[in-house]
């Protein structure tokens, strides 16, 4: 029998008309009326595929032969730094338009929704809905945001556990995601540094903190999901153990980092573009941890027309180089992605 995939990191734009007219009026987000830009304030992204849009996205997929896909928020919509209406009503129609996507085709796509942490009793709410009114129970975090003190924190701070208590009394899959480290970083945004080392710094700074604290199992209803494999977060493992062991004085009250390595509610997608970094992601979690993610269509995701790359390409190499055994890249593709969103089938 054929072996159902399923892509648990992708992204998906509306269509420009489908983006309120607040949005393009105030310059929070929108894209030009020919698709080729994606805008915000002053910035631009080219918009380089034409599978960011929903039904260019079905071809690709069956082109490919992806069964189902977990399309993510924007992480321009996070909303760090905006004001309270602004993000109330921005996040509300983000959602609002993921869960339509889910709406129209459920066999083909299962849809995260967003919240901006600080803005708490908003949150809250808005999970209540999304859960409740929109039946979605994919709860997507930025890794970092900006705090009441215009600090930059991470999310997996004190401050807003009542977030973390509503997920795990819903029970939902959670995904973390990087994003607006040039706001973080005092440096030149130059040859990309910001998506290509800054990113990855800002995930195993989140997982660093996840696992101190010891949410695996102060929480253990929520299944968490750390995007483009925290990279970073594998190779500083053992660096991470030092310092706990070497300088306990700065850890009281931590919970040891090594209780949460391979825990079955903590997940990493593949998006990590080597099939040796997957290799040390492996022995590090298992591979029953982890789920396949593409980050399509972005070119920093598996992509093809970028160099040698298609969808897929980190799970085939690793087959080829017998880092993963076929049962296990079968288990990446459908089994472990269900087991992270609480599905018992698609």
């Amino acid at each position: 029998m054929k072996k159902m995939k399923i892509n648990g990191h992708g992204h998906l734009l509306p269509e420009p008309y489908e983006i309120p007219k607040f949005m393009r009026d105030k310059k929070l987000f929108f894209i030009d009326d020919d698709k080729k830009f994606m805008r915000q304030g002053d910035w631009s992204r080219p918009i380089t595929d034409s599978s960011f849009f929903f039904d260019e996205k079905l071809a690709w997929m069956d082109k490919y032969s992806i069964d189902h896909a977990v399309m993510l928020n924007l992480s321009q919509l996070y909303c760090n730094g905006w004001s309270k209406k602004d993000t109330y009503d921005a996040i509300r129609w983000q959602n609002d338009f993921n869960q339509s996507v889910q709406q129209r085709k459920p066999d083909k796509f299962t849809c995260g929704f967003v919240v901006q942490p600080l803005y708490l009793e908003d949150s809250l709410k808005e999970i209540d809905r999304c859960v409740n009114q929109l039946k979605m129970n994919l709860l997507c975090l930025p890794s970092h945001f900006l705090n009441k003190y215009g600090e930059w924190v991470s999310v997996v701070d004190d401050s807003i556990l009542p977030i973390f208590e509503l997920a795990n009394q819903y029970k939902l899959a959670l995904e973390i995601h990087p994003y607006d480290g040039q706001k973080m970083v005092n440096l030149k945004d130059v040859y990309w540094r910001f998506h290509l080392i800054w990113m990855m710094a800002q995930t195993a700074d989140t997982l660093h903190l996840y696992t101190l604290k010891g949410f695996v199992n102060k929480y253990p209803n929520i299944r968490t999901c750390f995007a483009h494999g925290c990279m970073l977060g594998q190779a500083n493992y053992g660096r991470r153990l030092q310092g706990y062991d070497g300088r306990p004085d700065l850890f009281e009250e931590a919970i040891d980092p090594r209780s949460s390595l391979g825990h079955k509610n903590l997940f990493f997608d593949t998006l990590v573009h080597d099939s040796y970094t997957l290799q040390l992601l492996k022995r590090r979690v298992g591979s029953s941890q982890i789920v396949a993610g593409l980050d399509d269509p972005y070119p920093l995701g598996e992509m093809e027309g970028v160099a040698n790359s298609y969808p897929g390409r980190v799970i085939d190499f690793a087959l080829e180089a017998d880092i993963l055994k076929q049962d296990e890249a079968d288990k990446i593709w459908y089994d472990n992605v269900l087991r992270w969103l609480g599905k018992t089938k698609i």
